[in-house]
């Protein structure tokens, strides 16, 4: 057979999901070619070895498709380039640990269908973080994870069966903590203020909004609005800022990068390595689905994906040390321009929400 019949439906439909990423359009179908870059990409250069190996160079349909595929490659490195450590780290490295100031945080989406307690429960003993945060956790979850409330003294918790439960476990003292409904009146959020041991206050935020999906929200809006309202509450913040949690989002998506641009806020992920959480069951479908994100307050000591503990996603695990202003050394900070601020505007107007609606712990 000639080779050209097997390459060339492939190179056409890896160019057309690649372009259809570029859409604005909200609708789920659209909305999933920003995850699977990584497999385009790969997908790509497999493709590129087969059109060296099996076609003619002196074809001209063997340009025709070698063209496209390396575009292909190009576009698709543009955008998970900066999550492998080919690229310059966005974080410093914490050259001390000061224990007064440290934080340790471990974000586990359990799956509520999950019922290996005993694994997560065993992770956190290992890892021995200083907050938990849990999401998808039913009230049988919040029986099982009792255990370890006498080593977590604060506490919040929203139990729900509906995939969206969420609660948090602090050794260090937590206030002004509330559990809001932003955008979808089933799916919670959590604000606190937490104080290190220094006695340093923290602003934290624990995100969880539901994809774009046909079994769910068939746009990403609700989605977006969330991230974007969360963001807007931040951009002016004088206290340090840590927002943690699954954003049922890619780190290299548009959502996501807007997000950081109004939010100021730093992804220690980006020098270092994609950090793929999700999904824990088939290595080959894997992306960034949960998220830290934190100030230029900090820099980073430990950043780590945990081993499987029969969710679908791995646990996140981070280490920040808050250093003082005038100590830390300058880190990068993205920005919005006036294209991503009116971007943002419609995002929220489009769901009637307001950034005035996010909880602000002072």
């Amino acid at each position: 057979m000639n080779p050209i019949y097997l390459f060339a439906p492939l190179v056409i439909l890896l160019l057309c999901v690649s372009l259809l990423s570029l859409s604005s359009k909200e609708i789920w179908w659209v909305r999933v070619h920003d995850f699977p870059r990584m497999q385009y990409f790969v997908s790509a250069i497999l493709l590129l070895i087969g059109e060296i190996l099996f076609m003619d160079y002196a074809n001209l349909c063997f340009w025709l498709l070698l063209l496209p595929t390396l575009f292909v490659i190009a576009f698709q490195l543009w955008w998970i380039l900066p999550y492998t450590k080919f690229y310059s780290q966005e974080v410093c490295e914490a050259s001390t640990l000061d224990s007064e100031n440290s934080i340790k945080i471990m974000t586990a989406n359990v799956l509520m269908t999950n019922r290996k307690a005993e694994k997560l429960i065993e992770l956190i003993q290992n890892n021995n973080p200083d907050i938990l945060v849990t999401l998808e956790t039913d009230q049988w979850w919040e029986t099982q994870l009792k255990p370890i409330e006498d080593d977590y003294p604060y506490r919040m918790s929203c139990p729900q069966e509906n995939l969206y439960g969420m609660h948090v476990y602090s050794r260090y003292l937590l206030s002004e903590s509330t559990t809001e409904f932003l955008v979808q009146d089933d799916i919670p959020s959590m604000h606190t203020l937490l104080t290190l041991p220094s006695g340093q206050n923290i602003r934290v935020h624990f995100l969880h909004p539901a994809p774009p999906s046909p079994t769910e929200n068939e746009e990403s809006s609700k989605r977006d609005a969330e991230l974007i309202m969360v963001a807007k509450s931040l951009a002016d913040a004088e206290l340090p800022i840590i927002v943690t949690g699954d954003l049922n989002d890619v780190a290299w998506s548009n959502t996501t990068r807007l997000f950081r641009k109004i939010s100021k806020l730093l992804d220690p992920r980006i020098g270092r390595g994609m950090f793929n959480t999700f999904h824990a069951d088939y290595w080959f479908m894997r992306w960034p689905l949960d998220h830290l994100f934190h100030s230029a307050h900090f820099t980073l000591y430990d950043i780590r994906r945990l081993s499987h503990f029969g969710s679908d996603h791995f646990a996140l695990f981070t280490q920040l040390n808050f250093v003082h202003s005038d100590t830390i050394k300058s880190q990068p900070e993205v920005k919005a321009d006036n294209d991503d601020k009116r971007f943002a505007r419609e995002k929220l107007t489009s769901e009637e929400v307001s950034e005035s609606d996010v909880p602000t712990p002072s």
